[in-house]
């Protein structure tokens, strides 16, 4: 592995010299160096999709902050300053025991202003009211030198709805759960961005690390190479094997070639995706930092029950149609609203008299609906609330019976790919050695020049097979992840790592 480091180093000179010649100008744009997690935070950076997920998080905390505000006191004031009525109307004279067309030519200018509460027993709210008011107006009726009221009224007024859904409550939280739900996606989109950016990542680390193994095969060959020369000079008959490691040297170079023609591609189409600029160079130093996981198979089932945002919005959607439910045995349905006012009024015709004595003033009102007959049409809505809330329920258990049955495959898969990637590297840490000791068998005739070759190609097969285990414990670990909401390699939930800022 030691060895590996040199040629990574020898690697990343060689992109660095091939980007300059490129642009020309070794500051025509940013050089990066790219990790998964550096790759993650540039995207989600650069994401609109985030943008407007943190937006719509704001919005709908702006949303919950006005309905709770609903529980508190608000003032307001109602003005008609003034009303004037010049018109003509039929009235009933009792007198006359008749109707008869009366001309009315009136001007009022009134103010009610009101302090009103929502009631709360023990923080709970009631769904009732209870308010402090104040009602006062000048009314001019004009009839030749003209009659003038002055009016002025303090009051208590209590409003109660009885047998009726809690309105207020159910609004309130209702805007705590559409809060939730976008901040529940605004995290399963940050997880699938992950998902996305981790395939151009891991495309780069393999282009990468595959110039790496051509280095090493190169590197093999020359040596090779050199002793087929100096034995060819001894011996004409050797002459074969110098042609023979060329022909190999050649057709390693033109791999190498093409590979890097491919990460260079795939350098563009990761630049697209992060959306950096197209003169901005990024480059992979593929590090293998393997760290054996122990996984508890029935912990992460539940880390997928408990963090899954995918269960939690079918949750929330649950409580949703049970809200609907609720609100929906309110329709058309059998309620009584009671108010009650108390307070002080004067009323004369000189506005200084208003606050010299008052009148005790009080109302009650008790008002009933009664349903009778509405041809079912309550029951049907209430049926039809029933059957969307079961369809919710049924969908809740078919994602946990799919996920669970989806956590325990990829478990599975991070534990044999773990198993895998330990061993290969360990025969990674004797690879290069095989390797040389067969090249100087080879310069000694222990060995012939096929099977030095063989030796070659299986060292490069090896680091390739590497490379894919290493590969596949990755990509399965994601995969662990992304279904379970848990990153095991930081021992952090993904709910609380990309939780907003309140």
């Amino acid at each position: 592995m030691k060895r590996l480091k040199r040629y990574f180093s020898s690697v990343i000179a060689v992109l660095m010299c091939l980007t300059i010649l490129k642009n020309g100008n070794l500051f025509a744009g940013e050089v990066i160096e790219l990790s998964l997690d550096k790759a993650v935070d540039i995207a989600m950076e650069n994401s609109y999709r985030i943008k407007q997920l943190e937006m719509g998080i704001e919005r709908n905390r702006y949303w919950l902050e006005a309905r709770q505000a609903s529980l508190k006191s608000r003032v307001y004031m109602n003005l008609k300053a003034p009303e004037y009525k010049a018109i003509s109307d039929y009235k009933w004279n009792s007198e006359l025991r008749k109707d008869e067309i009366i001309r009315q030519n009136t001007r009022l200018w009134q103010m009610d202003l009101a302090v009103r509460q929502p009631v709360l027993l023990l923080g709970y709210p009631t769904n009732g009211y209870l308010s402090l008011n104040n009602r006062t107006y000048k009314y001019i009726q004009k009839d030749g030198v003209g009659d003038i009221n002055y009016y002025n009224r303090y009051y208590l007024k209590f409003e109660q709805p009885f047998f009726l859904p809690n309105e207020l409550k159910n609004n309130i939280e209702e805007a705590e759960l559409d809060l939730e739900m976008r901040e529940l996606e605004y995290i399963r989109d940050r997880v699938w961005l992950i998902e996305r950016v981790a395939d151009d990542y891991f495309d780069l680390f393999e282009f990468t690390y595959n110039n790496t193994i051509y280095f090493n095969q190169i590197e093999n060959l020359e040596k090779t190479s050199v002793i087929a020369n100096k034995l060819a000079q001894g011996d004409s008959t050797r002459v074969m094997d110098k042609i023979q490691v060329q022909v190999e040297l050649t057709n390693v170079k033109e791999t190498l070639l093409r590979n890097h023609s491919d990460l260079r591609r795939q350098e563009a189409e990761a630049k697209q995706r992060l959306r950096l600029s197209l003169e901005d160079s990024v480059y992979v130093v593929p590090g293998f930092l393997f760290k054996p996981i122990n996984i508890n198979m029935e912990q992460a089932v539940q880390y997928g029950y408990n963090l899954s945002p995918t269960l939690r919005v079918l949750g929330i959607n649950k409580r949703k149609d049970e809200i609907d439910l609720n609100n929906s045995k309110g329709w058309d349905a059998f309620h009584v609203n009671l108010e009650v006012t108390y307070g002080l009024e004067k009323q004369n015709e000189r506005h200084q008299a208003l606050w010299e004595e008052y009148d005790n003033s009080y109302s009650t009102s008790l008002n009933a609906y009664v349903p009778i007959w509405d041809w079912g049409r309550r029951k049907s809505r209430i049926e039809a609330e029933k059957i969307g809330l079961a369809q919710t329920e049924l969908r809740i258990e078919e994602n946990k019976t799919e996920m669970r049955s989806e956590i325990i495959l990829f478990v599975e898969n991070v534990l044999e790919y773990q198993q895998r990637t330990k061993n290969m590297m360990e025969s990674m840490d004797i690879v290069q050695q095989v390797t040389d000791v067969s090249i100087e068998q080879y310069r000694t005739g222990t060995i012939s020049l096929q099977d030095i070759l063989q030796i070659i190609d299986r060292q490069r097969e090896t680091e390739i097979n590497f490379l894919d285990t290493y590969q596949g414990y990755k990509r399965s670990l994601l995969n662990l992840m992304m279904r379970t909401y848990y990153d095991y390699e930081n021992d952090i939930s993904l709910i609380e790592k990309f939780r907003p800022n309140s």
